[in-house]
């Protein structure tokens, strides 16, 4: 996308907990995940009208993403960053999303395992 926005909203350390694993025992309760976002938004307009109808309402964003997750029940971290981000994308102005999911405590000797992607409305990642 030439003219993706240069602008961006991060939320970040956002904690929730869900099923997620293939183990049996990841799948018996839920286990903590941390999510970062970052939102990529043209943010020029609302920069200037100081008016939250111009621009992303993040606090919605966060609402939607964590009763999506804590509701969510998957074997991989990369199907559950997949989920957040269509769920990022589907907020008007928001053009690019880049999701970091990380299971703290899923292996031994490790703090967290994590992945993350990049998703945007174009396709062009």
């Amino acid at each position: 996308m030439a003219d993706a926005p240069r602008d961006r909203i991060h939320i970040r350390d956002l904690q929730a907990r869900c099923i997620v694993g293939v183990r049996p025992e990841e799948r018996r309760k839920k286990q903590d995940v941390v999510i970062d976002l970052t939102l990529h938004a043209d943010l020029r307009r609302p920069g200037a009208s100081d008016d939250l109808r111009d621009t992303v309402d993040y606090k919605a964003v966060k609402e939607e993403v964590l009763s999506m997750v804590e509701d969510s029940s998957y074997l991989l971290l990369e199907r559950l960053a997949q989920r957040i981000a269509e769920v990022c994308l589907a907020h008007a102005g928001v053009e690019k999303v880049r999701v970091s999911v990380d299971k703290p405590g899923a292996l031994r000797f490790a703090r967290t395992v994590g992945v993350e992607i990049v998703r945007s409305r174009s396709g062009d990642d």
